[in-house]
């Protein structure tokens, strides 16, 4: 290809599709690198407001969800209904990643289904790319491409982040692992539910991280994750297959891949190379949560290339970090801090669910994930978390308080 692209993106996920779309909406010529040949493993919720933030038809969603179980090691559940605020919808990331990326496809982005291999710096800042076809019987002939801008939205083990940055610059991450069956058509609703999220939080399922049952529709997500190493994350999966009632349903398909819990804290190379979604870290901690934030980081990102493209110059791709952590930087900090304390052991972990029960808990914790930002119009009702969060973390009786 002798075709200079304004911007390549490297990765077709929600964040990398979204970006391509909106730089093409923008008018820059751009080229979507991606495999087309995998899934990526992800429980495939999304709060209700990502339709309309996106543009995404309820089409899309293949369950909604209104109401998480929250177990303990125990075994004790703690019901969390959502109410009348909105819904996690749940979509199939084997769908809904081809349908983003045909998006960006409309909107006037290139596709090339490949696999980035090589990445250097050339004459006059432009960026060399060698891409290997992942298209069958394609050949062996490597395709060589040249763009002004690239954005790295392949994923935790990127390649454009080991090619362009150093090793240094890679966020920290535990590794998911889920198995998609079909669901059950009669099941008993007290271990599943088709319009409920179960989260497990147990050291026997994960010694760091939770498991989770995602419905669907005919289909549902069960999976684990873990940073510790050793951990039989394949047997974690079979015994929540089986407390949820579903080791006989017959599996569609297995995935496993890192999955970064921190945001790094710089995504570009101050010229022509911007790193974005999971390549940049940003997966909220404690929740896992990705596909949203995934496609905020595209459209920030997309919009940072786009102003570094006008004033040619590299210092306005720091502002799809800047803007990202201006955003949501708070809540990312709270629920590492979340994580670092509750998720030790078991005995945090039973504390943990038991203060899922608390009605302030329950508000602050679903407003919160459907809004995208923390709740401000009630702080005496953070005030109370507080103070019961210190009471369950030690053990301080009710009456003392």
């Amino acid at each position: 290809m002798s075709k200079i692209y304004d911007v390549v993106v490297v990765g077709g996920g929600p964040c990398g599709a979204m970006a391509a779309e909106r730089l093409a909406e923008k008018g820059h010529s751009v080229l979507l690198v991606d495999p087309d040949n995998r899934i990526k493993p992800c429980g495939g919720a999304i709060p209700s407001r990502a339709l309309a933030d996106f543009a995404i038809p309820e089409t899309q969603l293949v369950a909604r969800a209104n109401a998480a179980r929250i177990i303990a090691p125990s075994g004790r559940t703690v019901d969390m209904t959502i109410g009348d605020i909105g819904y996690v919808g749940m979509v199939d990331r084997a769908a809904f990643d081809p349908y983003l990326r045909q998006r960006a496809a409309d909107a006037g982005a290139e596709r090339l289904c490949g696999k980035l291999d090589e990445m250097t710096e050339g004459d006059g800042d432009l960026l060399e790319l060698t891409v290997e076809s992942t298209i069958k019987d394609a050949g062996p002939e490597p395709i060589h491409i040249r763009a002004r801008r690239v954005i790295g939205a392949d994923g935790a083990n990127s390649a454009v982040r080991r090619l362009m940055f150093p090793a240094s610059r890679k966020p920290p991450y535990v590794f998911a692992y889920h198995e998609i069956v079909e669901s059950p058509p009669n099941a008993d609703e007290a271990v599943f539910k088709a319009d409920r999220c179960d989260v497990v939080y147990d050291g026997r399922i994960s010694p760091d991280f939770y498991g989770w049952v995602f419905p669907h529709g005919g289909q549902t997500s069960i999976g684990t994750g873990t940073a510790v190493k050793g951990h039989n994350i394949r047997g974690a999966t079979r015994a929540l297959k089986l407390a949820a009632g579903l080791g006989d349903c017959r599996v569609i398909r297995r995935e496993g891949a890192p999955l970064p819990l921190k945001p790094m804290k710089r995504w570009d190379n101050g010229r022509n190379v911007l790193l974005a979604g999971d390549a940049a870290g940003t997966v909220a901690p404690s929740s896992g949560e990705g596909i949203y934030y995934a496609m905020l980081c595209g459209r920030l990102s997309a919009d940072s290339v786009h102003q570094s493209l006008l004033t040619n110059s590299g210092r306005a791709l720091a502002d799809a970090r800047r803007t990202f952590m201006r955003a949501h930087g708070r809540v990312f900090l709270i629920l590492g801090i979340m994580q670092t304390i509750w998720y030790r052991n078991d005995r945090l972990r039973e504390k943990f669910v038991a203060m899922c029960a608390d009605p302030d808990v329950q508000r602050l914790t679903w407003e919160s994930y459907l809004n995208k930002k923390l709740v401000r119009r009630d702080p005496l009702a953070h005030v109370r978390v507080f103070f019961k969060d210190l009471a369950k973390l030690f053990g301080i009786p009710a009456g003392q308080r």
